[in-house]
């Protein structure tokens, strides 16, 4: 969401530095069979989101003025970065907690990311895992902010082995054990999906204090029930919570599951808060999924702000924590039906439409679609479809050159700039589309591979060749084309060769479906240069063949470097792009002494 740069009052700042020098204290007490958490012995019931917008310190002091107009208290972040400082100084200037995750990788792909670890075998992975964890503790446990610490997210749910989650287990223990020594101030979580956690837990890691349970829809109101079970005596915080999501639904029409209305998104909050979390006595409180804009799979079902327009969800967690109604009600829609029948792709179908606002707001309508095939960010996307009509005389829409079953979404905005959005399903047939084997995720050109290292879609984790002499910062501020970053690769050895690649998904050499569709590229062009003159092997295109999800093309060209920045240009016109794994591509040699090598404004256009 784009919002307006405000700056803290500095007399503000200034106060909250003197503050800064006393850290707070998180403590638990139990009365009877009731918990509580205190902050300075003072009771503190958890009313947290989970925040998503801490790449945006801009609009730091819009974020929290909100949050704090939603009755929220804390915020939940799954790990740190750059930016964590900063975030965890503007919460505390408006006397927000954080609970701070400290990320622990996930032993499979799964429903979080495309990952893949071995708790096993990887003893250097699980080393820095430990150190990072560590590490983090040192440098924020004095933070006043700071709540509780959370170590790793439904890393059980995503390990398929008994063994590997002892493993996992006897590493999270040494963590939250070491924590503890360096930090006594506030209380260790872990945090997993429902009770994936609970007996490895209470068998292996004695050391957490509050277990953090994910949990959605009415299956909150069953934490407890779980957890006496198994006679564990401990409180816990559903550390994610909003409506029923697409893994526990069985109601599919046209083989897609069918997602909740408006109206349950907001009574899942509003209601389930109050009737399935507050009155829980090992109960915390919550953190609400999910404040963030977003505009992809999960951005309508979850989150409180859709394309920057403000969701159901944003008003119910208002409900929740204040009790107070929206202010202003986001439209709501009665019917959204399509036809039946299986349909060629490219057809205009017609629409049945019924929506009104409370307030009688003006109303704008749009539509788009999401297919739940091939990779992770192509299930995710949501694309615009062509649509003509009106609300009097009806609508129809295009169908996209996609096979099988579509979701269809509408859109329907009032002039508050709420959203209100229902969707459907609808079997398309294209013969093309459904001989195509591997198809990347949809693009715009131009398509930057890298642009100031922000969003990049591709990442540096295909290394090769003398690996350990390598090392790449796509955040470098040294020698920079033109923005703010570039990539600096450097090569610290006199010998051997070296290769980088930049691949979608992250730590994966076509075993795992990923890359991007880039229809109506003509050319692929980079900015590069050196430390010193040297030649380099750069393109795109890495996967071969022998792997199930392969590049669809491979093109590279040698280049000259010298110390200035020069542009280089590929024509791609001819080739097949429909889903290029690697991004981008480098390989050269040792040049007798080491080396850096900057590349910038890599695009497809």
């Amino acid at each position: 969401m784009k919002i307006k740069q405000n700056f803290l009052p500095v007399l503000l700042l200034i106060a909250c530095c003197y503050s800064w020098s006393t850290k707070a204290q998180t403590t638990l007490n139990k009365t009877g069979n009731r918990w509580e958490l205190l902050v300075d012995n003072n009771p503190f019931q958890i009313k947290g989101v989970t925040f998503g917008c801490d790449n945006d310190v801009k609009n730091y002091d819009k974020y929290f003025n909100d949050l704090l107009f939603l009755g929220v208290n804390t915020i939940r972040i799954w790990g740190t970065n750059d930016n964590t400082q900063q975030l965890l100084d503007a919460a505390q200037s408006y006397g927000v907690k954080v609970m701070m995750g400290i990320w622990m990788r996930h032993g499979r792909p799964g429903m979080e990311d495309d990952d893949s670890f071995n708790y096993l075998k990887d003893t250097i992975g699980m080393e820095d895992m430990y150190k990072h964890a560590l590490e983090t503790v040192e440098k924020f446990h004095k933070h006043p902010a700071v709540l509780t610490w959370a170590v790793g997210n439904e890393v059980y749910l995503n390990i398929a082995t008994e063994a590997e989650k002892e493993a996992y287990s006897k590493l999270l223990e040494r963590i939250c054990s070491n924590i503890k020594k360096i930090d006594a101030n506030h209380p260790v979580t872990s945090v997993e999906g429902w009770t994936f956690g609970l007996d490895w837990w209470q068998k292996w890691v004695p050391s957490i204090d509050i277990y953090g349970i994910n949990s959605y829809g009415a299956g909150a109101n069953y934490i407890a029930g779980e957890i006496e079970k198994r006679g564990i005596d401990k409180p816990y915080i559903v550390t994610e919570f909003g409506v029923t999501g697409e893994w526990d639904i069985k109601a599919k029409k046209n083989g897609l599951v069918i997602e909740p209305s408006d109206t349950e998104k907001y009574d899942a909050i509003a209601q389930g808060y109050p009737n399935w979390i507050q009155n829980k006595p090992g109960c915390l409180g919550v953190y609400v999924f999910h404040y963030y804009n977003g505009n992809d799979f999960g951005s309508p079902w979850f989150m409180t702000h859709h394309e920057g327009k403000f969701r159901p969800q944003y008003w119910a967690i208002r409900e929740a924590f204040t009790g107070q109604k929206p202010i202003n009600n986001v439209p709501v829609i009665e019917t959204f039906e399509l036809p039946n029948a299986e349909t060629k792709s490219e057809t205009w179908v017609p629409v049945t439409l019924k929506a009104f606002d409370v307030e009688n707001d003006s109303l704008s309508f749009s539509f788009y679609y999401n297919q739940r095939t091939g990779s992770r960010k192509r299930r995710s996307q949501i694309n615009p479809l062509h649509f003509r009509g009106t609300v009097a005389n009806g609508f129809e829409i295009q169908l996209p050159k996609e096979h099988g079953a579509i979701k269809v979404y509408v859109n329907v905005t009032d002039s508050y700039n709420n959203v209100g959005i229902a969707s459907n399903s609808i079997l398309v047939l294209d013969v093309l589309a459904k001989n195509k084997k591997n198809i990347g995720a949809r693009t715009t050109l131009p398509f930057y591979v890298y642009q100031d290292g922000e969003d990049a879609p591709y990442h540096p984790t295909g290394f090769m060749g003398n690996y350990k002499a390598l090392s790449v910062d796509v955040h470098n501020k040294e020698e920079v084309q033109s923005g703010t970053s570039s990539i600096k690769i450097s090569y610290t050895d006199d010998r051997n060769w070296y290769g980088i690649g930049f691949v979608d998904p992250k730590n994966d050499w076509g075993d795992i479906a990923g890359g991007y569709e880039i229809i109506g590229a003509q050319t692929f062009s980079f900015w590069a240069k050196a430390s010193t003159n040297m030649i380099a092997n750069i393109g795109f295109g890495l996967i071969g063949k022998d792997k199930p999800y392969p590049d669809s093309t491979k093109n590279s060209m040698e280049v000259k470097l010298s110390t200035k920045w020069k542009k280089y240009t590929i024509n791609v016109k001819k080739l097949d792009l429909s889903c290029i794994r690697s991004g981008l591509v480098l390989f050269s040699n040792s040049i007798s002494t080491p080396h850096d090598i900057y590349i910038d404004n890599v695009v497809f256009e």
